[in-house]
């Protein structure tokens, strides 16, 4: 098991099964599961399939285990978290960018800024959807950090828009989850939009 997000991993897959499983998936659109081109599929699969859902094999809680004490009152943003992750109708990829942000509890404890990066890859890295991913994220954050606001938005191209159904190329999808003073007081609320944009608001 590729340990991939920093956090070990609760058990592992029956690769045997999701070899038996695309032998099937072969079969069962005309394939010859045994000819040269494709015959070590099942077994690349079952590989891939550790990298691809590891994070159903870790609690994302687990991802921010450790807070510092640095008595910082101001907004903690993280912008273009890339990410890969799985449509759960479909089996294909969607793809895009994560931003995290969050304003540290009463105490002023903040997160290692690598376990923002690594909650977006847990929270990705299992068949979903967006919109869950996104609630997801800041679940995790609100329980673990107890801050006083959380925003999480996301960016994505999503190849099931893309190959099949509306075939709409290039279209992007974006959730966002606003909780805390983030949603409650409109000058914060600006003051991470505009961060969020790559400006520094009234700060300029």
């Amino acid at each position: 098991m590729r340990h991939i997000t920093g956090v070990e991993p609760n058990g592992s897959f029956d690769h045997d099964k999701i070899q038996r499983a695309v032998r099937m998936l072969f079969e069962a659109i005309g394939e010859d599961p045994d000819r040269p081109g494709i015959v070590d599929t099942p077994a690349r699969v079952a590989r891939e399939y550790d990298e691809i859902f590891a994070g159903l094999l870790v609690d994302p809680a687990d991802v921010l285990s450790v807070v510092f004490d640095e008595n910082h009152d101001e907004i903690v943003m993280m912008r273009d978290i890339a990410f890969n992750s799985m449509c759960e109708h479909h089996l294909v990829p969607f793809s895009g960018r994560a931003h995290v942000a969050y304003l540290p509890n009463v105490s002023g404890q903040v997160t290692g800024l690598s376990k923002l990066a690594r909650l977006v890859d847990v929270c990705a890295k299992r068949p979903g959807l967006q919109e869950r991913m996104t609630t997801m994220i800041a679940d995790t954050m609100e329980r673990k950090l107890e801050p006083r606001g959380v925003m999480v938005v996301i960016e994505a191209r999503h190849l099931c828009m893309e190959m099949r159904g509306i075939r709409r190329a290039g279209a992007e999808t974006v959730t966002s989850t606003v909780r805390g003073a983030f949603r409650d007081d409109p000058s914060t609320r600006a003051e991470a939009l505009a961060l969020l944009r790559g400006g520094f608001g009234g700060l300029a």
